[in-house]
């Protein structure tokens, strides 16, 4: 009997100390109540006691959540209507706010949540034009979507992270008509960008034919210069020479002449033998005579 009444200690006691522990994640946030009310929620991870059958502790995920809501058709400002497809990030900022504005429900939370999310993305998408919808412009609608949703969701303790636009769908009807419309404006942004590229083409052409302008003028008139001062200087060298001997000078310019005259075996030049072009020959001539 009383090794039955030790075995039966032990298990009370037993179950008394696993009822008198708990363990928190680092993934997890911990309250811990006493008689329904909170009494702490400050837990770090590890291991934990509470006092058995007069505390309570609940547990929530404190990671990056993801809310996928389900397609709506909704209507642009042209009263078109596209088919939005989305997700939410979120994540629970403040939990004790979070308990207490939802009773701990997370279901309820997420049914208000993915309300507002509708409600932000629904406006977004009503002030603006079909084009706008499907072009980059639903950058900026996740952007106001999200800030939006932080807004009205902060008395629930919950953190909006990110809004994502998976697809934006187009029915049949308007389809073929948007992609025109976005054809038409690719079109004209493409002849801009070529007539700007026309433009900017010519005016490196006129510039490089003007610096190429530019260049030739100036060796033109280095080369001007070059052989006005090898003139001058071979003037002078002449004239030097020319005033040092003049009969010699004479002479030697004769001789360049008479070698110009007859370069040719076939040259043949008709002159009066008088002349002065043959001075020095008839010099030559009387002196052998």
């Amino acid at each position: 009997m009383s090794n039955r009444l030790l075995l039966l200690v032990l298990v009370v006691l037993g179950g008394l100390g696993l009822a008198s522990v708990f363990t928190v994640n680092e993934t997890e946030y911990a309250i811990r109540f006493q008689l329904g009310k909170i009494v702490r929620m400050d837990y770090m991870p590890g291991l934990h006691f509470k006092l058995p059958f007069v505390n309570n502790v609940r547990k929530f995920d404190r990671r990056i959540l993801t809310l996928d809501t389900a397609s709506e058709r909704m209507l642009t400002s042209e009263q078109k209507f596209v088919n939005v497809d989305s997700f939410v990030k979120w994540r629970i900022s403040d939990v004790s706010q979070f308990y207490i504005s939802t009773q701990g429900n997370e279901r309820a939370a997420l049914n208000r949540l993915e309300q507002i999310i509708r409600d932000g993305m629904r406006n977004q998408i009503a002030s603006r034009t079909l084009v706008e919808v499907v072009s980059e412009e639903r950058v900026n609608i996740m952007v106001a979507i999200a800030e939006a949703a932080n807004r009205a969701t902060a008395e629930f303790g919950i953190d909006v992270v990110d809004v994502r636009i998976k697809s934006i769908e187009l029915p049949d009807d308007v389809r073929e008509s948007v992609f025109r419309r976005m054809a038409t404006d690719r079109q004209k942004e493409a002849n801009l960008l070529r007539f700007e590229g026309r433009e900017e083409s010519e005016r490196i052409r006129a510039n490089a034919d003007r610096q190429v302008q530019v260049i030739l003028a100036n060796a033109e008139r280095d080369g001007q210069r070059t052989r006005g001062e090898g003139d001058a200087r071979a003037t002078a060298i002449y004239a030097e020479a020319y005033g040092a001997d003049e009969e010699f000078y004479a002479f030697y310019r004769s001789l360049q002449a008479y070698g110009n005259a007859f370069r040719g075996r076939e040259d043949v030049l008709v002159l009066d033998p008088g002349s002065d072009f043959f001075e020095y020959f008839d010099q030559y001539r009387s002196g052998s005579d």
